[in-house]
């Protein structure tokens, strides 16, 4: 926070958690600690990359009014991730009602005698904050608790068992899955095959139904046929006698 006869600006740094292609904002408090108003300006060295709203109004007496800094999407990081952009936050005493649209340049300009306040801000970049690492499934509310990263970056040998057995199990899961698929479709095509095979042997049971019936017929025919001549021949023999 600084301290200044007018204005109390918290924080001093503008911090941005730095992310390519993304619109990131950042927010300023400014405390009026008179009972006047006070007129405030916004500056920065690089006005491109930066959009600051207000970039100019009043703080009315013991209050405060926050200003939000938006730096535009970048697409490529600063070297190390340091950044060269500066602030400058500029107030005076102006007259009571003094409205926003009143304000002016010139009201800023130390040459012609007015008591400007100036606070400089310095801009930092951080990385984004990392999202919270999945819980393994089968964990429950309750059970013991696992290992974690240490803070020199080192996994912790409860956490690296956990994760291997979850692996190795999911690993055994997918295996067995994979077996029942294939017994399931080895069953299948025996099941098939064996519905194929006895559709031919009925096929083949009514084929030989069929000749079964007409080599019966044919017998009958015969049978007659010799039994007429007999007859034929007695009638013939007897005329004779």
């Amino acid at each position: 926070m600084s301290t200044g006869d007018l204005l109390n600006v918290e924080p001093l740094e503008l911090t941005f958690p730095f992310e390519l292609k993304r619109q990131i904002s950042c927010s300023l408090q400014l405390s009026n600690k008179t009972d006047t108003y006070v007129a405030f300006k916004v500056k920065t060295t690089n006005p491109k990359k930066y959009c600051v709203r207000p970039n100019t109004g009043i703080v009315l007496p013991r209050s405060t009014c926050d200003v939000m800094v938006t730096m535009q999407a970048q697409k490529e990081a600063p070297p190390d991730m340091q950044c060269k952009d500066k602030f400058l936050l500029q107030s005076v005493r102006t007259e009571d009602g003094t409205s926003p649209r009143d304000i002016t340049a010139e009201m800023f300009n130390k040459e012609a005698g007015h008591v400007v306040e100036e606070c400089k801000l310095k801009v930092v970049y951080v990385s984004p904050p990392q999202p919270p690492s999945p819980v393994p499934e089968g964990s429950e509310e309750g059970s013991s608790p696992r290992g974690s990263v240490s803070e020199n970056g080192n996994v912790n040998g409860s956490d690296f068992a956990q994760v291997a057995r979850v692996s190795t199990d999911r690993l055994e899961a997918h295996e067995k899955s994979a077996e029942a698929r294939a017994l399931i479709s080895r069953l299948t095509e025996e099941k098939n095959n064996a519905i194929q095979q006895n559709n031919k042997l009925r096929q083949e049971l009514e084929l030989l139904k069929r000749e079964g019936s007409k080599n019966r017929g044919g017998v009958s025919f015969v049978f007659v046929v010799l039994i007429g001549l007999l007859g034929i021949i007695m009638g013939y023999l007897m005329k004779k006698t």
